[in-house]
Parts: C-alpha cells; sequence; structure tokens
C-alpha cells in the first residue's frame, strides 16, 4: 500500500484509479486508512464479498488473504488480473504502468 501511495500520482496521469479493497470492518479500515493518510479510494470488505467475486485467495498459512491486482477498464471489463501466492507477490509500480500504457494505446487504436 505505500508503494501505491507514493506513486499515486503516476496512475493519476494515466487516468487510472486506484481502489483497495481491505478485509477489516469498516471502523477499523477507515481509522488505518485515515492514519495512513491513503489518496485514493479504499473500501472495507469484511465479508469478503469483492474479494470474492474476483477470485482473490485466502490462504490460513500465509497470513490470510492474498495480494490481489485487478486492472478494470471504463467499460467494466476486467484487462488484467495477478492473484499473489504471498504476501509480497505483488506487481511493481512500473509492470502496472506499462500494463495501463499498453491498454490505453490498445484503445486508442495504437496497438
Amino acid at each position: 500500500m505505500a508503494q501505491l501511495r507514493r506513486d499515486y500520482q503516476q496512475f493519476v496521469d494515466r487516468n487510472t484509479e486506484i481502489i483497495a479493497i481491505g478485509p477489516e470492518g469498516g471502523k477499523e479500515f477507515k481509522e488505518w486508512w485515515d492514519e495512513q493518510q491513503m489518496p485514493f479510494t479504499g473500501i472495507a470488505d469484511p465479508k469478503h464479498v469483492i474479494a470474492d467475486t474476483y477470485g482473490q485467495q485466502v490462504k490460513l498459512f500465509k497470513l490470510g488473504r492474498m495480494p490481489a491486482s485487478i486492472l478494470v477498464d471504463k467499460n467494466g471489463q476486467i484487462r488484467y488480473t495477478h492473484l499473489g501466492e504471498s504476501m509480497s507477490d505483488i506487481p511493481g509500480t512500473e509492470e502496472m504502468l506499462s500494463l495501463i500504457d499498453g491498454l490505453n494505446k490498445e484503445d486508442a487504436g495504437e496497438a
């Protein structure tokens, strides 16, 4: 999350929104979110409704819910999914920005 907070402007520059989904209840999630001063949208998902919809995995022996990175286009279509196998299995900013740049070119008919 710290990486996304640090690099958020690069996503904004590409007309891309970040929405983070957290496993905590609403009050806990909001307190943490505000304390961390996250500049993008966060949604509490304590019943895992959103996580289950997008196939995010829970592995009890690896500290719970695994990271997931999903790019959804403006039409609501999933264009890329990365479901992490460990807590550190997260695509870096450069990888995500490269994917976004490629999708933007494709959408503009440049691909």
